[in-house]
């Protein structure tokens, strides 16, 4: 009988932290909606040529940076070689993914590295610059349960208009800093080609902008280790 008391006492505890978890992301959501098409400008040191060039007006933005004890080159081929599905929380948010859209197990990210995965499905290169950036995009319908992706050749990227569809653009970026240190950073760009994708896409990413922001920053810490870890 003694054993009641802290049992409910952690009932109620589990429930208010749900409770609190549920409104934290029904407030991000709203901000989200509010928010969609208004996205922050980059500060000096966030501008990236790249990106203006294949996508200078975008609705939404995330960007993400840390700085890392390791030569630029070495930070970037760790960002290549990372595998996101290493790590628990990540792969949850995939799975949460596929419950709320009701979507078909789709295929991970495998051992043989982020970049080479996201490739796998359909996502194409827009830019490589040895030890220094790589910019990926794809147009896609990311509302759809079970998502694809399709690659355009660089050169068509920036003037695709097709309705129905959002252009994505992303990227895997190392800034020197000295011999030894370096800037990682990540920025993804996003903007549909109607209203009708707009209105579609404005739903979903005032729904998923948490879990994908989330991804972001969790993928920084364990690249930062084993870029420093290379280097030891």
């Amino acid at each position: 009988m003694a054993a009641k008391p802290p049992l409910r006492s952690t009932t109620r505890l589990l429930m208010a932290g749900a409770g609190l978890a549920a409104g934290a992301y029904a407030t991000h959501a709203s901000l989200t909606w509010f928010r969609y098409g208004h996205p922050p400008r980059a500060g000096y040191d966030e501008r990236d040529e790249f990106l203006d060039r294949f996508m200078p007006d975008y609705e939404v933005v995330e960007r993400h940076q840390i700085r890392v004890c390791a030569p630029a080159p070495v930070t970037l081929a760790a960002a290549r070689e990372q595998n996101l599905f290493e790590l628990p929380l990540v792969r949850a948010i995939f799975k949460g993914r596929e419950l709320v859209l009701r979507a078909t197990p789709g295929e991970r990210f495998q051992s043989r590295g982020l970049l080479a995965s996201v490739q796998s499905l359909g996502w194409g290169v827009l830019v490589d610059v040895p030890e220094r950036e790589v910019v990926v995009g794809a147009i896609t319908k990311p509302w759809e349960p079970n998502v694809r992706f399709r690659a355009l050749p660089p050169g068509e990227f920036a003037a695709f208009r097709e309705p129905g569809y959002v252009k994505i653009a992303w990227t895997l970026r190392a800034d020197i800093v000295d011999e030894t240190i370096s800037v990682f950073r990540t920025e993804t760009r996003a903007i549909a080609t109607d209203p009708v994708a707009r209105e579609r896409f404005r739903r979903y990413w005032a729904l998923a902008r948490p879990g994908i922001a989330m991804i972001r920053r969790l993928s920084l810490r364990p690249l930062r280790r084993e870029a420093e870890r290379r280097c030891c």
